[in-house]
């Protein structure tokens, strides 16, 4: 068992902590680089909750 299937094991079924938590990481990082990289920041944001199934987003098409 990988660690990315013991991860998502935990987070499952928690999806509004687990949103919260990825906001609060990303909103960390944004802030330790001062806004330099929130576009690549919030792409991974993105790509986390999809990943661990807490993006209320991935209905909706993506923004050009």
């Amino acid at each position: 068992m990988s660690v990315m299937d013991k991860i998502k094991g935990m987070l499952k079924g928690h999806p509004d902590q687990t949103s919260k938590g990825v906001d609060k990481a990303g909103d960390y990082a944004d802030g330790k680089t001062q806004g330099k990289y929130s576009g690549q920041v919030d792409t991974a944001q993105d790509r986390l909750k999809d990943q661990f199934g807490a993006n209320p987003n991935q209905d909706r098409p993506p923004q050009s």
